[in-house]
Order: C-alpha cells, then structure tokens, then sequence
C-alpha cells in the first residue's frame, strides 16, 4: 500500500516542480512565438483582419520587400560562414595548443582567449571603429610602420568589406567560444588511447586526427549548431557599428537588422508590425531548419562513425 500511496504521489511532486519552469517557458517563448505567427498572417487594415500568407509571399516577390530580404539573408550567409570556415577551425586549433603539454602558462593564454568573449557587443564595435579609422586608427598606423601603409583602405566604409571586416571582428570576440568547447572535449579523452597511439609509432598530427578527431565530433556538431543559431541570430554588432540601416547601401544588413528595421521603423518611417513578424518568423524557420537537418544527418552520421 506505501509503495502504490509514492506511485500515486511522484507525478505530483514532478508537477510542482516543472511547473514553474514551464510558466517561465510559456510565457517567455512559447507566447511570443505564437503571437509572431498571428501578426505575419494578418494586415494592418484592422484587428482579425487575416490575409493568410499574403504577407509571406510579399516579402519573398514584392519589388519593394524582396531585395531587402534576399540580400540580407545572403549576407547572413556569408557571416555564417566567415564564422565556419574562420572562427571554428581556430578555436580547434587554439584548443589543440592549448593541450600540449609542453606550453607553459596554459591557463594564463586560456583566460586571454577567452577574455574577449566577456566584453559587451557594444564596447567592441566602438573599439574596432577607432582602431580601423582611416584618420586616427592604430591599425593604419601600424601597417604604415611595416611598410604596408598603402593596404591599409576604410574597411569598415566600403561595402566589398564592410562585411567581412564586421564578421571577422566577430570572429575575434567570440572564438574563445568553441576553443573551450573544444578543449573540454579534447581534456576528457582518456589518455590511454593517446599513450597507445604514440606507442604504436603515430606522430602528434596523425594522433590528433585519427584518435582525437573523431571522439569530438559530437561537439563540433554542436559548435556548429551554436554559430549557426547564433549568426542568424546576430543584431547587435552591426546595430552598434552601422546602425539601423546597416551600411554603407545595406552592405552589412542582416536578418536581425531587417527585423528590427521594419518592425520598429527607422528614422522617418514608421515601423510595420505585421511585416517585421514575417521576417521574425522566416528568422525562425531558416533556423529551424537548420536544425532539423543537423539532427537528421550529422547526428546520424556521428553515430555511424562511432560504430
């Protein structure tokens, strides 16, 4: 009988205590993601006037919507994948240093790494926009000290760089980032498999990639999950060094600064709720996406690879 009464009373108890997480859940994302759906599938001609997907096939045709879109989620493309192709190998890289035994103050070079991560988006931005000043920037000055005074352009000015200077500036802040993520995983490899490595005569490279490599792949899955919903997720760097219009001519605007833009207005144009929650909801899709395909084919073949 005591042992049906604890049956009985355990989903009680699991109840109490997942409901306030559920509440912080509901309310903080389940509500507003519901409510980004209802505002893309109305107009702004009155409440409940429900037009379906009008608003999602003027923003993917309409001459005046479309090239906004488009562009910005090539950009985002592109900042997505400075971030793969930059970002990620370094951060393994890093990591890799990082667990050689023969580096001295490796906790001292860890903490510098990462430090970067703990600043504000905003301090940066404004940092970088002083050091890369075609006027009074340091970096101009040093490239003129080395010789290569005449490579030095306003990167951050021209719209072929603008972009990629932004994102590699990114690059710089957050790479500590993976370079943890990566250094758990490589610091809980046993070390038996390394010894037995090195015993049956691999060097330190073919170590690394047919013994290491391969036990993290779980978590370069997940690195590259996180840049992936992170970059498209990405606003407030290029809010704080280009603003709201994302220039120079839209060069650096993102999903995340189109959302803001139409959502909230800018300068004498007032905002368009119902747009800026199609654009949200597209913001979510692509990333949704995303993730199913991660979960779909590299989980998959993570597993088959460990098999």
């Amino acid at each position: 009988m005591r042992q049906q009464s604890r049956r009985k009373a355990f989903p009680t108890h699991i109840v109490v205590f997942l409901a306030p997480a559920v509440l912080i859940y509901t309310v903080f994302m389940i509500y507003p993601l519901l409510e980004s759906v209802w505002l893309s599938l109305q107009s702004g001609a009155g409440a409940g006037a429900g037009i379906g997907f009008d608003n999602y096939r003027t923003l993917l045709g309409d001459p005046q919507w479309a090239p906004r879109f488009w562009g910005a989620l090539r950009n985002n493309l592109i900042f997505f994948g400075i971030h793969m192709l930059v970002q990620n190998p370094l951060g393994l890289l890093l990591a890799a240093l990082l667990t050689t035994r023969a580096l001295r103050g490796r906790a001292l070079y860890r903490a510098l790494l990462f430090a970067p991560t703990t600043l504000s988006v905003v301090i940066v931005g404004f940092i970088w926009q002083l050091l890369l000043s075609p006027l009074w920037g340091i970096v101009g000055g040093l490239l003129k000290a080395v010789g290569l005074g005449r490579q030095f352009q306003p990167w951050l000015g021209l719209e072929s760089t603008a972009l990629p200077t932004l994102s590699l500036i990114s690059v710089w802040q957050f790479v500590g980032i993976p370079m943890m993520l990566f250094l758990t995983a490589l610091i809980a490899i046993p070390d038996e498999l390394v010894e037995a490595a090195r015993v049956d005569g691999a060097g330190a490279w073919g170590t690394f990639w047919r013994i290491k490599f391969p036990l993290i792949l779980p978590s370069v899955g997940i690195v590259a999950v996180l840049t992936f919903v992170g970059n498209f997720n990405a606003f407030d760097l290029i809010y704080a060094t280009k603003g709201a219009l994302a220039g120079p001519n839209f060069a650096t605007d993102l999903l995340g600064t189109l959302f803001y833009r139409t959502f909230f207005g800018f300068q004498l144009q007032s905002g368009n709720p119902h747009m800026g929650a199609t654009v949200a909801m597209m913001i979510f899709l692509i990333i949704l996406s995303g993730m199913l395909l991660y979960l779909g084919v590299w989980q998959r073949r993570v597993v088959t690879y460990e098999l």
